[in-house]
């Protein structure tokens, strides 16, 4: 694959304007989604998403117009509904396409970056959308982890649909969890939903998914106040001790959809990942906070 160095500047430019839209964990699931290489770099907010851009370009594995037109393309296709901030995002456009001009290169709706004069027929199409094949994963955790961190991608065609087309919203756990399954079902053929565990504490609790020829349960939550976000980790602390008891549950994945931003510290959710152990079993658990 011949991959395309992106300089500094573009790199800064599009950083710096895309580190506006979202926090930490919202922008590493934008890049891992959007075919970013490796870890996120352990770097600051405002220096991170330059250097993640700035690496796809040294990466030879790599497609990095690919990788780029993937991370602008909702900010750059989606109007703000705000009519006070779409100044500046009109400001913001033109700044993205004139670091791109000065590399010569273009954006194309859609989540294309071409370089300049390249043509974009049909033909052209054909052959963009056979590179934008992802390959194929190795493992069922592999199609998971990219569904998950996916969503929000998934919910922007969705949500921004074509004239006279009726929008989607993704307002509740109930919305999250269809469109989970719904991008779940063709790859993995036994997916249960609203499960139910073992008794715990006297009482037993339903989990939204089970995979059970994975041993694996995905539980979502999505925040709906902030008294609710204040609470999200007890909520998820006695789902893990529900979960532990389960015979088939080994992995616990849990998706907290917070669209409007409420949670103040998402990264403190971070701590309850890895090992848990209740008697003789125990379960590896995850944890992935989505934004809008």
């Amino acid at each position: 694959m011949k991959n395309t160095r992106l300089s500094r500047a573009l790199c800064k430019t599009v950083g710096d304007i895309i580190q506006t839209t979202g926090g930490h964990s919202t922008l590493d699931a934008l890049f891992a989604s959007s075919g970013a290489p490796g870890e996120p770099p352990a770097l600051a907010h405002h220096s991170k998403w330059k250097e993640w851009l700035f690496r796809t370009g040294q990466d030879p594995a790599v497609d990095s117009l690919q990788v780029l037109g993937n991370v602008l393309e909702e900010y750059m296709d989606t109007r703000p509904a705000d009519a006070a901030d779409q100044g500046q995002w009109n400001e913001n456009k033109l700044r993205i396409e004139a670091a791109l001009a000065e590399d010569g290169l273009r954006y194309f709706r859609l989540g294309r970056v071409l370089p300049v004069g390249q043509a974009t027929s049909t033909q052209d199409d054909g052959q963009i959308a056979a590179r934008l094949v992802p390959a194929k994963p190795d493992s069922v955790d592999e199609v998971i982890l990219v569904v998950i961190q996916g969503l929000r991608r998934a919910m922007h065609p969705l949500t921004y649909r074509r004239k006279g087309a009726e929008q989607l919203r993704f307002a509740n756990e109930y919305d999250v969890q269809d469109l989970l399954h719904a991008l779940l079902r063709p790859w993995v053929q036994d997916v249960r939903p609203e499960e139910y565990t073992p008794s715990y504490a006297g009482k037993s609790t339903r989990m939204d998914f089970l995979l059970p020829a994975h041993e694996l349960v995905i539980e979502t939550k999505c925040v709906r106040d902030r008294q609710h976000a204040k609470g999200v980790g007890d909520e998820l602390i006695l789902d893990i001790a529900h979960y532990a008891a389960h015979p088939t549950c080994k992995k616990l994945w849990c998706v907290v959809y917070d669209p409007e931003h409420l949670f103040m510290n998402p990264e403190s959710l971070k701590d309850l990942e890895g090992k848990h152990k209740k008697g003789n079993r125990g379960i590896d658990v995850r944890v992935f906070v989505i934004h809008k």
